[in-house]
């Protein structure tokens, strides 16, 4: 039996109200944090304010890195590391979505490794980084407990995936309080990327035991959860459940990894600017019909998960209900279905596939795909 190495933070901190543990956490790391956030979101929703507060009653020094944009660049994570060595920074706290949480994570790992953080697109960083103590706003990404970051080359239009044990925060801290002013749109979008994540990795080559029961217990509580946030945001149960789905889910797939969603998404933010969440979200439903007949066992293990009743049935038409039962649960967030409708260009379609290709995502799906069978799938729902 090859053996398996399943990683994770050093600690989770999960339940309402927990971010006023924010400083006490940061304390044991370091005396001068850098908050890396986003531009607006966290301030609107008084998100900074409480972690500034748990900062501050622990008389820590802080600065804030307010910069960073959605899909954040390789300028913003450049420059969030000239000012924390300039300011002596010694731990980070990440606050907001996924796009705060991997500059941060970038930043952490970039004050202690040499270069920029381009450097790092086919290499590990190697050198631990600061400590990073994350606090997620959206329950979508797990990047609070993941080994990866998405990173955008604007220069080349690319969208970088970056990798490393370095990279993985030792503290996450989930507060479902700091998600529930998160609007339906964006509610819908990233936990439908959380469902991704769980779902790619449970069918990733990669996948392992571990990686397994995170992720359907993950795709379990999306499925019964997700819609409840986008409908009702102050539902407390739902936004916790998710939450923790989506932790799981990162857990998931940073030991398993993504698979062939995740390797056509990333084209399409890096050209148009689509959300990470809501490319992938479109894309699922698709995929997941193109790689069904390459792991039928797993997809039945999926729609009963889901709640699917496959009594009964063939293995084919059991793992069809997988299919089904995303597609249905997609309805109910009312997100956009076609590319069209998100701003792509039908005549890019042959360069996102060329891209997409080329992504190490789609080495470990399921079904080996070629170019000729991404443009169609782009086709198919465009």
């Amino acid at each position: 039996m090859v053996s398996s190495v399943f990683q994770s933070p050093g600690k989770i901190i999960y339940g309402q109200g927990s971010t006023a543990q924010v400083g006490e956490e940061t304390k044991k790391y370091g005396n001068k944090a850098m908050i890396v956030t986003g531009r607006n979101s966290s301030k609107k929703t008084g998100a900074l304010d409480k972690v500034i507060s748990s900062l501050k009653s622990e008389n820590l020094q802080y600065i804030v890195f307010d910069k960073v944009e959605s899909d954040p660049s390789v300028d913003t994570v450049d420059l969030g590391t000239t000012i924390a060595k300039e300011e002596g920074v010694n731990v980070i706290v990440a606050l907001g979505g996924g796009s705060p949480l991997d500059a941060a994570k970038g930043i952490s790992a970039m004050i202690t490794n040499p270069g920029s953080i381009v450097d790092y697109e086919k290499k590990e960083p190697k050198i631990p980084g600061v400590p990073v103590i994350a606090v997620p706003t959206t329950a979508g990404t797990g990047s609070e407990v993941s080994r990866f970051i998405v990173i955008t080359d604007t220069k080349r239009k690319v969208k970088m995936l970056i990798g490393g044990e370095a990279l993985i925060p030792k503290v996450a801290i989930l507060d479902g309080d700091l998600t529930v002013m998160v609007p339906p749109d964006v509610t819908a979008a990233t936990g439908m990327d959380a469902l991704t994540h769980s779902i790619e990795a449970y069918i990733s080559k990669k996948a392992q035991q571990a990686t397994d029961v995170q992720a359907l217990s993950a795709i379990k509580l999306i499925s019964k959860n997700l819609a409840k946030a986008v409908q009702n945001g102050e539902n407390m149960e739902a936004r916790n459940n998710m939450l923790f789905a989506q932790m799981q889910a990162g857990l998931s797939f940073s030991n398993a990894s993504v698979a062939l969603v995740h390797a056509m998404s990333r084209p399409l933010g890096a050209y148009f600017g689509v959300p990470h969440g809501l490319a992938n979200a479109i894309l699922l439903p698709r995929v997941m019909e193109y790689n069904r007949a390459a792991c039928p066992e797993k997809f039945k293990d999926i729609a009963e998960t889901m709640g699917e009743n496959t009594k009964g049935l063939s293995l084919r038409e059991a793992s069809n209900l997988a299919v089904k039962a995303v597609k249905e649960l997609y309805a109910e967030t009312g997100l956009p279905t076609k590319l069209r409708d998100v701003g792509v260009k039908e005549e890019s379609i042959e360069a996102l596939a060329k891209d997409a290709i080329q992504s190490g995502s789609a080495l470990v799906n399921p079904r080996k795909a070629s170019l000729e069978d991404l443009v169609e799938i782009y086709k198919s729902i465009y």
